[in-house]
């Protein structure tokens, strides 16, 4: 999509050899491919029969799933597709998920498929106890770096505190915040035009945000993915990674009733505030 008149872009250009299989009310199952070879790896696969869809109309053999945490709508279709496709399972080492074939842990790195790409794992606990993320340093000819983070980094958003602590959650998304500007972001949920609400009340004075929800409600309109974002969008225009910002220190203490000077504690009044946000 082309930047709109405040000069931002707010949804990155496609990868080539990416694509979203969508899944449920709002859930993403992210199909990475290689067309010479034809194999393939989804990540979070919770409903089999469209990712089994999509590779019999692109013509692939499932090599690779990769979870991110235990969660029914992130892992129901595991079963399936290895039945199917004989696929490898990955997922992370510290969660109870069926049919995992190797468990992996922070820094762990591993190919996708004989010849493919190499995956980074990351630890970003807090949404669960275990979660985790995967970083690609390319695919295919595209230099980009990929981020498939689950349901810990959301477009303009982040998850729910589950298992974890608010401390855990804000230092994993300092971590995905740290990785470069152009990294490409898939998250695991279409949730963007209701996080961009909620970003506009946190800063109600960013050009930025607002610019980017009206891009968002177009796109949706559409019948568009809002996917995927960068880190740079996110630093941007995600309140969750901007919790130091004057801005949004005024927001979180007009809705809490009080100044709120320690950065951990506010991500948690952020948070809680987003939980009750209509």
């Amino acid at each position: 999509m082309d930047a709109n008149q405040s000069g931002w872009r707010f949804r990155a250009i496609d990868h080539p050899l990416v694509a979203p299989i969508a899944a449920f009310n709002d859930n993403y199952i992210w199909l990475l491919h290689d067309p010479v070879s034809g194999q393939a790896a989804v990540v979070d696969p919770g409903d089999a029969e469209p990712v089994l869809a999509a590779l019999e109309q692109r013509g692939l053999h499932l090599a690779a799933i990769l979870v991110t945490h235990h969660h029914r709508d992130h892992t129901g279709g595991i079963a399936q597709l290895v039945a199917a496709h004989s696929a490898r399972v990955f997922g992370p080492a510290t969660e109870a998920i069926a049919g995992l074939d190797q468990t992996v842990s922070d820094a762990d790195r591993f190919t996708l498929w004989p010849g493919g790409p190499q995956a980074q794992v990351l630890e970003i606990p807090g949404h669960t106890r275990g979660h985790i993320a995967y970083v690609l340093e390319s695919l295919g000819d595209d230099a980009r770096p990929l981020l498939f983070c689950g349901d810990t980094l959301f477009a303009a958003g982040c998850g729910r505190v589950f298992e974890g602590t608010a401390e855990q959650m804000l230092r994993s998304l300092e971590r995905l915040a740290g990785q470069p500007d152009d990294t490409l972001v898939y998250c695991a949920h279409e949730y963007t035009v209701a996080n961009l609400r909620f970003a506009q009340a946190a800063e109600p004075d960013s050009p930025a945000v607002a610019a980017r929800l009206d891009e968002a409600i177009r796109m949706r309109a559409a019948g568009h993915t809002t996917l995927p974002s960068t880190i740079a969008i996110e630093r941007a225009t995600n309140p969750f990674l901007r919790v130091d910002q004057p801005g949004l220190r005024t927001s979180v203490a007009r809705w809490q009733g009080a100044a709120v000077s320690d950065r951990t504690e506010r991500f948690g009044v952020l948070r809680q505030w987003k939980n009750e946000f209509r």
